[in-house]
C-alpha cells in the first residue's frame, strides 16, 4: 500500500505535464491554407453537399478481328413446357388455316346459291309476258297441253318417232298460236344459252333458215298454184259465158 501512493505521487506531476503539452501543441481549431474562417462568418442552416463529378466511362480497346472465331456459347436446352408450349401454337394455326378454309368455302357455296336462286327466280320472272300483252298464263297454258296430249292420241298407232315428235310439235304449234309473246321470250331464252355452244348455235342456225327458207318456197308455190286455178277458173268461166251467149 505504501507503494502504491509513492508511486502517485511521483508520477503526478508528469503525468499533468503531458497533458498540457498535448493540448499546446494540438488545438482544436482547424487551420486552413487557403483562407481563415472568419468569426462573423455563420453557417449554413442546411449542410451543402458537393457532387462529386462523375468518373470517366471506361472504353475497351477494339481488338483487332482475327482468324479464329470466339467459341460459341452454349444455349439452354428447351424445357418440355417450351415444347409443349410450341406445339399447341402450331396446332392452333393449322385449325385456324382449315377453319378459315371452310369458313370459306361455305361461305362460297352460299353466295353461289343464292346467285343460282336469284338468277332461277329473274329468269322465270322474264318469261311472263307483259300486262299490257293481254296474255294470261293459266288458260293458255292448258291450252297448250291439251293440244299435246291430243297429238300424243292421234300417233298413239304410229312408229315411236312419231309418236315422240307429234305430241311436242302440236305442243309447241298450240304454244305459239295461243301464246305467241311467251313463246318469243322462251325462244329468246333458249337461244341465249345456246350461243354459249358454238356448234349447236350453228346447228339451229342452219336449221332455221332451213325451215325459214322451204316456208317461205311454200308460201311462194302455194300462190303460184292459187295464181294458176284462179286463171284456169277465169278462163272457164269466161268459156262458159261465151258458148252461153252463142247458144242464145
Amino acid at each position: 500500500m505504501a507503494s502504491r501512493l509513492f508511486l502517485r505521487q511521483r508520477f503526478a506531476p508528469a503525468a499533468t505535464g503531458a497533458v498540457v503539452v498535448g493540448i499546446a501543441l494540438f488545438p482544436k481549431t482547424v487551420l486552413h491554407a487557403e483562407s481563415v474562417e472568419r468569426p462573423n462568418s455563420r453557417k449554413p442552416i442546411y449542410d451543402e453537399f458537393e457532387t462529386a463529378p462523375a468518373p470517366p466511362a471506361k472504353t475497351t480497346p477494339s481488338t483487332p478481328p482475327t482468324g479464329k472465331s470466339e467459341p460459341p456459347t452454349k444455349t439452354r436446352s428447351p424445357t418440355p413446357t417450351d415444347r409443349l408450349a410450341v406445339q399447341i401454337g402450331k396446332t392452333r394455326v393449322f385449325l385456324h388455316g382449315h377453319v378459315a378454309a371452310a369458313e370459306n368455302k361455305v361461305n362460297e357455296f352460299m353466295d353461289s346459291v343464292l346467285h343460282l336462286e336469284e338468277s332461277f327466280t329473274s329468269t322465270i320472272a322474264s318469261l311472263a309476258p307483259p300486262p299490257q300483252s293481254g296474255e294470261k298464263l293459266m288458260p293458255g297454258s292448258l291450252y297448250v297441253l291439251v293440244a299435246a296430249m291430243t297429238g300424243s292420241i292421234v300417233s298413239r298407232n304410229r312408229n315411236i318417232f312419231l309418236r315422240a315428235t307429234v305430241p311436242l310439235a302440236v305442243g309447241i304449234g298450240a304454244g305459239w298460236v295461243v301464246l305467241p309473246v311467251t313463246m318469243r321470250n322462251v325462244s329468246d331464252l333458249l337461244w341465249k344459252y345456246e350461243q354459249r355452244f358454238p356448234a349447236i348455235a350453228d346447228g339451229h342456225m342452219r336449221t332455221r333458215e332451213g325451215i325459214e327458207k322451204t316456208w317461205r318456197m311454200a308460201r311462194i308455190h302455194t300462190q303460184q298454184a292459187v295464181n294458176i286455178v284462179d286463171d284456169k277458173v277465169s278462163s272457164g268461166r269466161e268459156a262458159v259465158e261465151g258458148w252461153v251467149k252463142k247458144g242464145k
